[in-house]
């Protein structure tokens, strides 16, 4: 890949803001998600709500860094201007990333305190967020501080969500060493082998297959500590191939679930592929359970209009979380 842009954290912030994001400090960000304000109307949930039990209208959407080690081909963002290997700003303070974030939450969600199509009660409830999908934008363990952050966001009775490409294997096992566990912990991956990985991430060091197998083989013991997560991001006629080497991965890491999802043809993606890459729901159910086929792993659940399906080797009571009304 050609070699991206030197990081351009104020042109970053521009196009992002553009977008509807708002900036907290330095570098972190929170944008409302379609489905908090869906669920506020009434109209539906996140497919976290259908398979963990997540409350879509108090959930904050939230990254502590813009930057990203990786270029992947279906990502949404403008790789030219934040695509790196560190942060180069000052670190702002996790107590101070998580106030922001909730004061930024309650405040583009404001407008709905006069919408008639609004559940009133689940606007007063979306002021007090039970959940952070730390998984907005950039690579969330480039952070230096993303353990104290997720144990910042535990401390207030709220559950974590982290979602990370798993390139940084030894930041993931400090933040267990040092009891900073979220509640789940994802590991995205994009390819079934190191030639398609390559080739569809493009990242910045030559290692990053090296690292992200480093953090595969560490979710076996984690996995005694948190929910851990595969998830697997299918890309029509370019990574839909050799289900037994996508199940090769599940055997690795063995997984609480694995989230089988499609490609969504947004953003600067858009530049990069076509409509076509975008697999239909029913698509992406069929070469789910193809891995299933070689993997011992069970389709669960699914939710057609994320076009995402839940693996598991069997289902248990637990798997919908039960929170507190605070």
């Amino acid at each position: 890949m050609e070699k991206p842009a030197k990081l351009n954290e104020r042109l970053v912030k521009k196009k992002l803001e553009q977008q509807q994001y708002e900036f907290i400090g330095q570098h972190s960000a929170c944008k409302v998600c379609s489905w908090t304000k869906k669920d506020i109307r009434d109209e539906g949930n996140c497919y976290k709500a259908k398979f963990y039990g997540i409350n879509s209208h108090r959930c904050v959407q939230m990254t502590p860094t813009q930057t990203c080690n990786h270029a992947c081909i279906f990502c949404w963002r403008d790789l030219d201007s934040h695509t790196a290997i560190s942060m180069s700003e000052k670190i702002d303070e996790p107590k101070e990333i998580v106030d922001g974030c909730i004061q930024s939450q309650i405040k583009q969600l404001s407008g709905f305190g006069g919408n008639i199509k609004a559940n009133q009660k689940k606007w007063e409830e979306s002021h007090n967020p039970l959940h952070f999908a730390i998984s907005l934008n950039g690579e969330p363990t480039i952070y230096p501080k993303i353990g104290e952050l997720v144990q910042e966001i535990n401390s207030r009775g709220m559950s974590s969500y982290l979602v990370t490409n798993g390139t940084f294997p030894e930041k993931i096992k400090k933040m267990f060493d040092c009891n900073q566990i979220p509640t789940q912990l994802y590991v995205s991956v994009d390819a079934p082998n190191k030639q398609l990985f390559n080739k569809i991430d493009r990242p910045l060091t030559l290692d990053c297959w090296d690292r992200l197998m480093e953090t595969l083989h560490l979710l076996p013991e984690l996995r005694q500590k948190t929910r851990t997560v595969l998830r697997y991001t299918l890309l029509k006629s370019i990574n839909m191939v050799h289900p037994e080497q996508w199940a090769d991965i599940i055997k690795l890491s063995q997984p609480l679930f694995v989230e089988v999802k499609s490609y969504m043809f947004v953003g600067s993606s858009r530049q990069r592929l076509t409509i076509e890459n975008m697999p239909r729901h029913h698509e992406v159910k069929a070469f789910a359970l193809e891995i299933c086929k070689y993997s011992g792993y069970k389709l669960i659940d699914e939710h057609e209009p994320s076009r995402v399906v839940l693996l598991m080797k069997e289902d248990f009571a637990g798997r919908i979380l039960k929170f507190s009304k605070r």
